[in-house]
């Protein structure tokens, strides 16, 4: 039975067609890149302090009402306390002066029980001045992206599974359909909770449309075109779409402006859904007539055979498990697509801390990618998968570990530090996904690819959580991220090389596969493959 690369192949690679198909599906993928990071500025948190209703106070007690506190060195007025206002008011009326008459430090605090007021100098409004997401109410921040998070793991749960079923195009669409119509719907959001079952379901379209997008781009097009658009074509529309979030929030500083104006974009896509899901022949015979070139008279002559699958060939996840190499291997990817997700999401929830200027935090954080996506496309064409992977999960957790050895007044060698550990995990998620595929065999390399790039949702759920960690020690979070990658990067040496290898057809052959092994494990001599003693890269 011929495949379909090369049924097709008289169409060419880099027709009209594929083009259309390329930079189009491309497009789609552009809003994943602003949508999935609005949090970043929707949830900062502004300069606040407790409001004072318009009391009769002299302006020495309006300035004084406000306890101050030293916070990195510097004076600032508290956020969640203010001196009691019966009092304050009291001690005014009798024309004492604060610090003079009245020793402040004496005086009786209480909570913020008029709400606050928050600065304006970054944002107009925030989810946070919104719905008073402060001080005790401070930890539901770190919940609402959580639970976006938790959206974006159960839709790439389900998103393989319902592509399989009901079609690429149809769930590409669908998803898309969500992200436009709750990020919208997330504008007239009357209290927190609501913006967070919203926000859910938002989460749900978003790994989603980029997956079907992913897929569909990857069976329409076919040799060098199909690995450019999965690696290059792919990563960087996701990067353009982040850095066009700085800007969009630059100039659109109330987060219900800033929603609305990042939904509609998707609206542009609607108009491509045309007529219904035709079947691949006549997609090609389509496609023929955009390239100008003439279809054989019969384009997949074994359409119509009816192949019964052999039960001995069924397999399920439990085979990831099943012999020691095989687990080795799944056990091995699961922590490394782990450490990925949460190093690429703690670094980049984290840009609005990089600079005074949350908007260039972002974009330099966004602007990384870029390099990042290209290096990794050439280590894919031109360096092994192990040695490549292993080196930049390495660099990672030098440029982490290294953060907290310096001193507080070079701030930017901190910022350009951080940045290198996203340039260096960002190569490393690019990479990961052709390495998974590579390593397993045509029966299991979807459900491994799966199972493995859910496991790494994970950690984009604990992100959120663990860039709160500074709270308790201020480089606490670059510690546990380093620790990740380094441990990812040690077990890396555990995984067989797959680079200029032919795809492992079965079970077999991917046990057939070299590997380090480790002298602890009975009956496992340590010993370097061949490929690790053949010279350089």
């Amino acid at each position: 039975m011929r495949g379909y690369d090369e049924s097709v192949a008289f169409l060419g690679q880099w027709g009209p067609f594929q083009q259309a198909v390329f930079f189009l599906l491309c497009a789609t993928i552009v809003p994943n890149g602003f949508g999935a990071f609005t949090l970043v500025f929707l949830t900062d948190l502004p300069s606040h302090h407790c409001a004072v209703p318009d009391v009769n106070l002299t302006e020495d007690w309006l300035t004084a009402v406000i306890p101050r506190q030293v916070v990195n060195g510097e004076q600032q007025l508290s956020p969640c306390s203010r001196f009691r206002l019966d009092v304050v008011r009291n001690l005014s009326a009798r024309g004492l002066v604060p610090g003079r008459d009245v020793n402040l430090s004496d005086l009786q605090q209480e909570t913020c029980v008029d709400g606050w007021s928050y600065s304006r100098d970054v944002y107009d409004a925030t989810v946070v001045s919104e719905f008073d997401l402060v001080c005790s109410d401070q930890w539901k921040l770190t919940f609402i992206s959580t639970v976006f998070f938790v959206g974006v793991f159960l839709g790439s749960f389900v998103s393989g599974q319902l592509s399989d079923r009901f079609g690429r195009k149809p769930v590409l669409f669908a998803t898309m359909a969500v992200q436009i119509s709750f990020t919208f719907f997330q504008v007239f959001s009357t209290s927190w909770i609501v913006f967070l079952v919203l926000l859910f379901i938002n989460g749900l379209g978003q790994i989603s449309n980029f997956v079907a997008a992913l897929v569909l781009g990857a069976e329409i097009l076919t040799g060098n075109v199909r690995v450019l658009y999965s690696s290059m074509g792919t990563c960087l529309s996701f990067a353009f779409g982040y850095m066009l979030l700085p800007l969009c929030a630059y100039f659109l500083r109330d987060w219900k402006s800033l929603l609305l104006a990042l939904s509609l974009p998707g609206l542009a896509f609607l108009p491509l859904w045309w007529g219904r899901v035709e079947e691949a022949e006549s997609i090609v015979r389509k496609a023929a007539k955009w390239n100008k070139v003439q279809p054989p008279a019969v384009i997949f002559p074994d359409y119509a055979v009816n192949i019964k699958a052999d039960p001995k060939d069924r397999h399920s996840a439990l085979d990831l498990l099943r012999t020691s190499s095989i687990r080795v291997t799944t056990l091995v990817l699961c922590l490394v697509s782990f450490a990925a997700c949460t190093g690429y999401y703690g670094l980049s929830l984290n840009t609005s801390r990089l600079h005074a200027d949350p908007y260039v935090s972002c974009f330099i954080s966004a602007a990384v990618e870029v390099p990042a996506y290209v290096s990794g496309w050439l280590a894919l064409r031109f360096l092994r998968r192990r040695r490549s992977i292993c080196f930049t999960l390495l660099l990672e957790a030098s440029a982490l570990f290294l953060i907290q050895l310096v001193p507080q007044n070079l701030p930017h060698l901190s910022i350009g530090l951080e940045m290198l550990a996203k340039y260096a995990v960002t190569v490393t998620f690019s990479m990961m996904f052709a390495y998974m595929a590579e390593l397993y065999p045509t029966l299991l390399r979807n459900t491994a690819v799966g199972i493995c790039s859910t496991v790494g949702r994970l950690g984009n759920c604990i992100a959120p959580f663990l860039v709160t960690l500074n709270i308790y020690l201020r480089h606490l979070p670059y510690i546990v991220m380093g620790t990740l990658a380094f441990g990812a990067a040690t077990s890396v040496l555990f995984l067989p090389e797959s680079f200029g290898k032919p795809l492992p057809e079965t079970i077999h052959q991917m046990q057939k596969r070299e590997r380090i092994r480790c002298p602890c494990i009975p009956g496992g001599e340590a010993r370097v493959p061949v490929e690790l003693q053949d010279g350089p890269l």
